[in-house]
């Protein structure tokens, strides 16, 4: 089993300690006002109220928010809550670092994903035959995205995740964005460096738009989750994928309910809207997917039940997102019988882990000789 979406525990001071000091004033922190409120500030996004996001505010009765706030910092712990959660490699994307990409400045967003592609492997990369992280690539100025594309490459990173947007924050028409062809000279070093790419949620522009009643709600479905489909519309849509086909991508997190219906729309647009859609494509846009694309999810009931319908069980990929609070750790055994029991056992053998394997380039037999012996260490 592979967890296609897990997040690190990094320490609070690290872009603070790393980055050269002329961005250091500029970084995402927390400030406390007259009256003892907190607040989280950061370049890109709006002011918001801190809530109970501290493991140290969270009440001491709720014992499992309080283990999640907490896990995940030293390697070697994560490997025992995998280990109990019965999961053989993970994916590790930043946690903290997401905010990273919330700035329009690429030279402060490329300095920032430097700290943590540095800190990453540094944490990570002796385990990375099970353990990989993210390598994160700061995209609105394509020179300087290419350029840690190749340092991360050789360094030996698995995959690199990309924000949803190049540039962050609303929408500009004159922004670049990822299907246009100022992006081909990117799309050709990643190519050669034979890297899968990814799309988180959350990236690309601020996910907490909404305040107060229903806020938390509203954010989640449509700030942070929905937008992970112009990714894969700017993609499948183009003419990227004919130009770079070698090009393997994939939306993290942002569940696969959605995929069907996106995959038909994306169709209709290109034959009904024929007048205006260009470039003609040798294939439709929801092939493009199927070749190339990918989905994550941690439970998804309605994409459960399309999948084997609409012929995308090579195309999920199931996450505990490790140690999140939407996420299924440490009782993912439960929630996947609770949600797959309908499934074959070749789609769930696929789901579960055999296309995260193909997707991010595994050695399956080394990673069941370790199950075997994490096994057999268990029995004696």
């Amino acid at each position: 089993m592979i967890s296609a979406d897990c997040h690190a525990n990094e320490p609070g001071n690290l872009w603070r300690d790393r980055i050269d000091s002329k961005f250091r004033d500029r970084l995402p922190h927390v400030e406390v006002d007259a009256k003892g409120e907190k607040w989280f500030i950061a370049e890109g996004v709006g002011k918001s109220r801190v809530r109970a996001r501290m493991i140290g505010d969270v009440p001491r009765e709720n014992s499992e928010d309080r283990l999640r706030g907490r896990v995940g910092a030293d390697p070697k712990e994560r490997i025992q809550d995998q280990i109990r959660d019965g999961i053989d490699a993970e994916i590790i994307f930043p946690n903290k670092g997401l905010m990273m990409f919330a700035t329009k400045d690429a030279a402060f967003g490329t300095a920032q994903c430097r700290v943590w592609n540095d800190f990453a492997w540094e944490m990570y990369g002796e385990y990375n035959d099970f353990m990989s992280p993210a390598a994160a690539i700061m995209t609105s100025e394509v020179a300087l995205a290419i350029e840690e594309i190749k340092r991360v490459a050789k360094i030996g990173f698995r995959f690199l995740t990309l924000p949803c947007k190049p540039v962050f924050g609303g929408h500009d028409s004159r922004d670049p964005n990822y299907n246009l062809t100022v992006y081909d000279p990117m799309w050709a070093a990643i190519e050669d460096c034979n890297l899968p790419i990814t799309f988180h949620v959350s990236t690309g522009r601020d996910p907490r738009v909404a305040r107060k009643e229903g806020g938390a709600v509203i954010n989640y479905v449509s700030h942070s989750l929905s937008p992970t489909i112009e990714p894969v519309a700017s993609l499948c849509g183009s003419g990227v994928l004919e130009r770079f086909p070698k090009i393997r991508f994939a939306a993290v997190e942002s569940g696969i309910g959605w995929v069907p219906w996106a995959l038909d729309a994306m169709d209709e647009a290109y034959r009904k809207h024929h007048l205006w859609a260009y470039p003609k494509l040798k294939r439709l846009p929801s092939e493009y997917f199927r070749s190339n694309g990918a989905a994550t999810f941690q439970e998804d009931r309605a994409g459960l039940e399309l999948v084997e319908k609409w012929k995308l069980v090579d195309n999920f990929m199931w996450a505990n997102d490790y140690p999140h609070a939407e996420g299924t750790w440490p009782h993912s055994a439960e929630a996947i019988e609770r949600e797959m029991g309908h499934l074959s056992d070749g789609a769930r053998a696929k789901i579960l882990g055999l296309n995260a394997a193909r997707m991010f380039k595994f050695d399956v037999e080394l990673l069941l000789e370790r199950r075997r012996s994490v096994l057999a260490s268990v029995r004696h």
